[in-house]
Formats: structure tokens, C-alpha cells, sequence
């Protein structure tokens, strides 16, 4: 069994989530009952990738309900309208986050008093939590044949337990493999410039008792030339319905590598991120972050004073580039219009 801490958690009227910034240096966690606290951690990626903050959005409305002192049904669902705005654009990318909202947001139109949508907005993101733990098991389960004993596996960012309600989406497959006995090696890409693979994709791997090593960003190209890579695969916060897959930096170039040398690449989502509204890269809104994060690690600043940098916090992988798409539903092959209708569904 898979012996990790929870991402985030409700608890007694509180959210409890792992301030993700802080590891592997120190396992520390924020605690709160102010729904704007958690939409300053889905900012400031206190908490991060896409199907956690999906559950963390679901729980910041949640919280915004369980405060709330009125009793006018009809003055609840106009601030819920715009508490919910707030809340779903808090990242743009990641598609589950709005998902979540709106749909811890559409239950309560069916209460008929401020404590039943209180109720119904807490029950409805509870089953957003479990749904995603139980859809990474199974996305788990049928990734865990891809990997084979001896395997070298390579992934980037953290697309694990800590990004999702638990097990992860790229990482499930790893973790039903090792439950299996399976011995295989993890080359967890660094991930600039918040270090998400050597950070967080890195500790909860160790954590595992899984081998991994981390590798440079750039070091791709000759880790699939030396390194008898086996498998890529990654996670997404977003994909559209003909298979363009927006997913942290570093995916596209990750495909490519891996199309050259001839290295199956997987891209592992629950049903929740795709976004059967879009079609095209026009159709995705790519988060720019702050040149800071960047220019500076830590307190120190890394580039000359009047030099700024572009931080396009994600990149878009096109469909002729990915493999499969593992999903709780089953692994979705090309032709991906036509079998993501099939297996997603038309809405």
C-alpha cells in the first residue's frame, strides 16, 4: 500500500493541505478555514497540479459555504456566483479547477435553503476528492502493464500524490508496478524553475522505495541516447478533444525526444482534464508567471539586474507526438477525435 501523506484534506470545517513550496526540506502544512487562504495557495503553488487543485478549489467554495451567516437563499447564490469566479480563475491552465467549481457550484442550485447547499457544496466536493483517488488507482492499474522489470522510465514535473488527491496520474502506474514486485529505475526531470521533478517527483519517489535519479532539463537529448529509456510519461492539465495535451514545461520537448528515439510516450489524466470544448493550442490559455521566478532561486539573483525572463509556465504537446492517453475509463489510442468522444464522451 502506498504510504504517503495526503495533498489536502478536509477536516472538522478545515482544509489542510501540504505546503508543497517548502519539500523535500521540510514537511509542513497549512491549515485553514478562509477560502481565500486556499485560493493564495493555488496562486502562489503552495499546492499544484491539476487535479489537486481542482479538489482544492471544490473545497475553497466549501469553505466560503460554511461560513457563510445569511439565510437569504437567493443572496447565498449571488455570492457563491461570484466567490466561485474568483476561485476558478485563480490558475488558468489547468482545466479541473474550473471543472471542480462549477460543479460544487451547480449542486447548490438544487437546495432549497442556505444549510442545504451548505451541505450539498461539502458532500459534492468530498466525492470530487474520492473520485480522483479512486480514477488514479485505476489509471494505476492499467499503466502498470506498460513497465516491464528492468525498465527505465522518464517523466517531468511532479504528476504525482502530491498533484492529485492521491497516487497521482504519470506516478500511478509506478506505484501499482512496484506493489507488484516490478524492479525499474525513474529519471525524474528537474523541471525549472520551480524544481518540481527534483523536488517533489523526487521525494515522493524515494519515499516509495522506488530507484529514481533526477537529470538536468536540458540533458533530454542524451538520456535517450545513453540511458536505454523504456517509457515517457507524463501528466496534463489540460486536454482537448482531438488530443493536444497542455501540461507543465517541458512535455513537448519530452515528446520529441521521445519520437526521434523511438521511446513510447504515455500521457496519464483523469476524465476531469479534458476539455471536450476545445479543439486547437488557440483554444488553451497558457499561464505566464512572474519573470522573479526565474531571475531569482531562493533570495539570490541569477541574472544580471536588467535582464528579465519569459516564463510560459506550460507548454502544448500535439497529438501526433503522444502514444496514449491513460485515463481512469481506459487508455485512449489514435485517431484521438474520434476515440476521446468514445471513451470521454460528447460532453
Amino acid at each position: 500500500m502506498l504510504n504517503l501523506p495526503k495533498t489536502i484534506v478536509w477536516e472538522n470545517g478545515r482544509v489542510k493541505l501540504i505546503n508543497q513550496k517548502l519539500l523535500p526540506h521540510k514537511l509542513e502544512y497549512i491549515e485553514t478555514d478562509n477560502w481565500e487562504r486556499v485560493v493564495k495557495s493555488i496562486k502562489d503553488m503552495e499546492i499544484r497540479g491539476a487535479p489537486a487543485i481542482g479538489v482544492a478549489g471544490a473545497f475553497a467554495v466549501a469553505l466560503f459555504a460554511n461560513k457563510y451567516d445569511g439565510e437569504n437563499l437567493e443572496k447565498f447564490m449571488q455570492d457563491l456566483e461570484k466567490v466561485s469566479r474568483i476561485v476558478a480563475t485563480a490558475r488558468p491552465t489547468a482545466v479541473n479547477l474550473s471543472w471542480a467549481v462549477e460543479r460544487v457550484k451547480n449542486v447548490a442550485k438544487t437546495a432549497t435553503s442556505v444549510e442545504e447547499a451548505r451541505r450539498l457544496i461539502l458532500d459534492e466536493a468530498l466525492k470530487i476528492q474520492r473520485e480522483d483517488e479512486e480514477a488514479n488507482r485505476k489509471i494505476g492499474e492499467l499503466g502498470e502493464p506498460l513497465i516491464e522489470d528492468g525498465d527505465t522510465v522518464i517523466t517531468v514535473c511532479n504528476a504525482g500524490s502530491l498533484a492529485t488527491s492521491y497516487w497521482g496520474t504519470a506516478t500511478a502506474p509506478l506505484y501499482v508496478a512496484k506493489e507488484k514486485g516490478k524492479s525499474f529505475r525513474v529519471i525524474a526531470l528537474e523541471t525549472r524553475p520551480y524544481l518540481q521533478g527534483a523536488r517533489l517527483t523526487a521525494w515522493e519517489l524515494s519515499m516509495a522505495g522506488i530507484d529514481v535519479v533526477v537529470a538536468t532539463d536540458n540533458s533530454i537529448g542524451i538520456l535517450a541516447m545513453k540511458e536505454k529509456i523504456n517509457l515517457a510519461i507524463t501528466g496534463a492539465d489540460r486536454i482537448t478533444s482531438i488530443g493536444y495535451v497542455a501540461n507543465k514545461l517541458g512535455t513537448y520537448p519530452l515528446a520529441l525526444m521521445s519520437r526521434v528515439h523511438n521511446i513510447p510516450f504515455y500521457v496519464a489524466a483523469p476524465s476531469s482534464s479534458f476539455d471536450l470544448k476545445a479543439r486547437g493550442p488557440e483554444d488553451i490559455e497558457i499561464e505566464i508567471r512572474s519573470s522573479d521566478e526565474v531571475v531569482y532561486i531562493g533570495n539570490m539573483r541569477i541574472t544580471p539586474e536588467n535582464v528579465k525572463a519569459i516564463y510560459y509556465a506550460f507548454d502544448i504537446t500535439p497529438p501526433q507526438l503522444v502514444t496514449g492517453i491513460l485515463t481512469e475509463k481506459g487508455i485512449i489510442y489514435p485517431p484521438y477525435e474520434k476515440n476521446i468522444k468514445r471513451i470521454i464522451g460528447k460532453n
